[in-house]
């Protein structure tokens, strides 16, 4: 005499219970991945340079005039408060530099929405200030200083404001 002592459940998985599994773990992933297509681009514009091929053919005359202002020795040096922007440019032995004009372009890293340019007013000799309520996060500035029509300091740098302080 033989005892069958296996005991059934109630449950029997079947075809549609694993197609259900897979709709939901392929439905998630497809989701997570639109989801974040789509962060990617509304976030950051990607364009770099309008016409990759025109930079590309202006790069060894670009890093020949940045070697050239190196070599002179002029520097400036950023300051950012919650409501003032302020540009030094001087040579490390001589002082200050007297210079025509001082261009900031301030740039968010990602998203374009709270970029601004603006020029700095002289206070004095290489001194250059400007009103801007600075709003927190992290920018991207490039200053560049002209004299006689010449650029002497082209220089970009990173900074993070953090309630309203440099």
């Amino acid at each position: 005499m033989t005892v069958n002592n296996r005991h059934t459940s109630g449950f029997t998985f079947t075809g549609w219970h694993m197609l259900g599994v897979m709709l939901l773990f392929f439905g998630t992933v497809i989701t997570v991945n639109m989801v974040m297509a789509w962060n990617a681009v509304n976030s950051w514009s990607g364009l770099v340079v309008p016409n990759t091929y025109v930079a590309s053919q202006q790069f060894n005359a670009k890093a020949e005039a940045a070697k050239a202002r190196a070599a002179t020795g002029i520097k400036g040096k950023l300051a950012v408060d919650e409501r003032t922007v302020r540009y030094e440019v001087f040579h490390p032995d001589t002082g200050p530099v007297d210079t025509d004009q001082v261009i900031a372009h301030f740039r968010r890293p990602v998203g374009e929405r709270q970029n601004f340019d603006m020029e700095l007013t002289p206070v004095a000799k290489g001194v250059f200030t400007g009103p801007h309520d600075m709003l927190p996060g992290q920018w991207i500035v490039e200053i560049t200083a002209v004299k006689n029509g010449r650029i002497i300091v082209h220089e970009g740098t990173r900074i993070a404001v953090v309630r309203g302080r440099q």
